[in-house]
């Protein structure tokens, strides 16, 4: 526990004008991020006496071990940074609301050349028009099945839409007249995509035009006697309109808004957030929170909608915003909402009226929401509790492990050695903390020292960390970049690593950490003949039972690293598996490689080729093809390559695929595999 005033900064040090603040632990990660209108009076309210601070601020500020800051020009600046930074660093005693399930949206794919109508979760991309969120998929399809036969959208994914291009016959929803059927162009690409305008403009309420279109060129119809057509026309009337009563009008003026309620007590908030378009309810989603700062319902409200708005424009911010109690200040969040909107966005509390009566019902949705976060939270926290304390009393250790790491190693025969680490935090899942490793100091199958090295280049690179704290380290230190090249760090040690093996594996991992020094970290390794945990220098395993809690936590870290390592390495097998010759020619980049197998069809045809054939591919010359020539001469002829995903022989005159192509074989594999960091 730190003493803030061992890192409270100088009087007169910080400045007296509008930032954002960090806290930060010893270990340099952020814990608290907050902003201000005044840098100087809010920061030296946390460095008070400690009896006069709240619970929770006292917690944060004695765990912190200095505070950082960033001055702004405006408080509205100070509210988009403080949204960026608590996104970007996820610091733990902010608030951060979960939500309590993933909600389907209705998508447009408007950024393709042929939109398509489909169910879609999770974060939203560029270029896609949403609507909802529904609380089920099906209440989607229901609504997209009664507005096909008016806008007949195409919803057939790519690969269906491609095969019908290239057979020249539609799919079933073509010949049933629900799909308008661009794949075998019976409507050109404007044609489709005006469509899919009308389709959104509908969906984004504006509803009472179509239905008077419909309905005068029905009447229009029957007066020149096309009965037929008047009936279809009458049909599409009544599905338009029985979409419509799908969701009931609360609201009689046509309003855009949304409305936020909160149910709380000391220790979590929930927060309901119903979106109101045209008057009607079309879409309402939850999110749940625990009360880890002191934070009034004016606070909550704000985390809100910076969680709701942060990354919405346009039309996905309403006119009006409609909450239980208002920001202080007001007007920086009302000026960023506006911002955000590109006009007027009223934010305030109903008073009176319909809407102040739909507030109340939004209300008694969010208090039984947390009544029933609280009956399923009991029984979870009680459990992983329970799980850690056994875990520590069977390894005497001094406290329950928060944080265990998990470590296997996988390979085929030999090949494609690759290592996993996996991360449980309270007993939870942090996939956002996942590791994938290449074994690179030897070749061959060797456990024990593939194990030896991964977990010294995991805790090499955490005492690199130290180091620039004023900590030293010997050794070379390897440095761990994400996707877009910023440093990623192995802040946190754990109190616990776990190793998916005996005996061996075990030792193998506590001498690296010795050689590190490294000697405040427990090690232990479940081996699977008899699900026996074996600890460093000691005989015999220890035995937990088998209703054990603990024991099942264990079971759970050690399949989770070994579905992840195995997962890995099948997707190195797969691309090594589609490996071309074409990789071994020198100066050969993958636009020339996919002309190649463009024009030619495939490597078995480009070998038989002559080098004056080779020289008609665009970008190709001479010199080059006769490269080309030599190294597809020298090079054998690969065994047929395996699809891993479908079992799949892949000949060798088919066309190939390079690597990020579309097209390429794709390994199954849980889709959160994309989170791990390679090193």
């Amino acid at each position: 526990m730190a003493d803030p005033s061992s890192y409270r900064p100088r009087p007169g040090q910080i400045p007296d004008s509008p930032g954002v603040y960090k806290f930060r632990d010893d270990h340099r990660r952020v814990i608290y991020v907050g902003k201000a209108k005044s840098l100087r009076q809010r920061l030296a309210n946390y460095f008070q006496d400690l009896a006069n601070l709240h619970p929770r601020t006292r917690t944060m500020v004695t765990t912190a071990a200095s505070v950082e800051w960033t001055v702004v020009s405006t408080e509205v600046e100070a509210l988009q940074l403080e949204y960026s930074w608590i996104k970007e660093y996820d610091p733990r005693f902010n608030v951060k609301y979960r939500d309590d399930k993933s909600y389907p949206y209705l998508a447009v794919t408007m950024n393709e050349e042929f939109p398509r109508v489909q169910v879609m979760r999770g974060h939203k991309r560029k270029g896609v028009r949403y609507f909802g969120p529904y609380g089920h998929a099906w209440a989607i399809r229901d609504t997209v099945d009664l507005l096909l036969r008016v806008f007949p959208v195409r919803t057939c994914s790519a690969g269906v839409f491609k095969n019908a291009a290239r057979t020249g016959r539609p799919c079933l929803l073509g010949y049933i007249g629900k799909c308008s059927a661009p794949c075998v162009e019976r409507v050109s690409a404007d044609e489709h995509r005006d469509l899919a305008e009308d389709f959104c403009d509908f969906m984004a309420g504006r509803t009472g035009t179509y239905i008077r279109r419909l309905e005068k060129q029905m009447t229009d119809a029957a007066e020149e006697m096309e009965y037929e057509r008047a009936a279809r026309l009458r049909d599409d009337i009544e599905a338009l309109k029985k979409a419509m009563e799908k969701s009931a009008v609360v609201l009689a003026d046509a309003t855009d808004a949304d409305l936020i309620a909160l149910a709380e007590d000391e220790l979590e908030a929930a927060v309901q957030i119903f979106h109101v378009r045209g008057g009607r309810v079309r879409g309402q989603r939850g999110w749940v929170t625990d009360k880890v700062e002191a934070v009034t319902t004016g606070d909550l409200v704000e985390h809100a909608l910076q969680q709701l708005y942060g990354e919405e424009t346009g039309d996905s911010v309403p006119k009006e915003v409609l909450v239980p109690a208002l920001p202080d200040p007001v007007e920086p969040v009302q000026e960023w909402l506006t911002g955000r909107r590109g006009s007027n966005v009223s934010l305030r509390i109903p008073q009176r009226g319909d809407k102040k009566a739909l507030m109340e019902t939004v209300r008694r949705n969010a208090l039984q929401s947390l009544a029933l976060h609280k009956t399923k939270r009991a029984s979870d926290l009680t459990t992983r509790s329970r799980a850690l304390e056994e875990i520590a009393e069977a390894l005497d250790l001094d406290s329950a492990p928060l944080r265990i790491e998990c470590y296997d190693i996988s390979h085929l025969q030999g090949d494609d050695v690759v290592a996993s680490m996996v991360v449980f935090e309270d007993g939870l899942q942090r996939k956002g903390e996942y590791r994938r490793f290449q074994i690179k100091g030897f070749e061959g199958q060797d456990d024990v020292r593939s194990m030896h090295e991964v977990i010294t280049r995991r805790f090499r690179r955490y005492l690199a960390d130290k180091e620039k704290t004023g900590e030293w380290t010997d050794g070379e230190v390897d440095e761990l970049k994400d996707d877009e090249g910023r440093p990623k760090r192995f802040a946190y040690p754990p109190q616990l690593v776990v190793v998916d093996g005996g005996q061996p594996q075990v030792a193998a991992a506590k001498k690296a950490l010795d050689e590190l020094g490294i000697d405040d970290i427990a090690v232990c390794g479940l081996a699977k003949r008899l699900e026996e945990v074996w600890l460093p220098e000691e005989g015999d395993p220890v035995v937990l039972p088998r209703t054990s809690e603990g024991l099942y936590l264990l079971q759970r870290v050690r399949d989770e690293a070994h579905r992840f390592a195995i997962t890995y390495q099948r997707a190195k097998r797969a691309k090594r598996f589609r490996a071309s010759p074409l990789d071994d020619v020198p100066g050969l980049g993958e636009t020339r490689k996919q002309a190649l197998i463009k024009h030619f069809g495939s490597v078995k045809k480009l070998r038989s080729a002559t080098i004056d054939q080779i020289c008609e591919v665009p970008g190709i010359g001479r010199k080059t093809a006769e490269t080309i020539a030599v190294a597809l001469a020298q090079a054998a002829p690969a065994a047929p390559a395996v699809n891993t995903a479908t079992g799949e022989i892949m000949e060798d005159d088919e066309p190939e695929t390079t690597a990020g192509s579309e097209g390429a074989p794709v390994t199954a594999g849980a889709p959160d595999e994309r989170r791990g960091q390679e090193t």
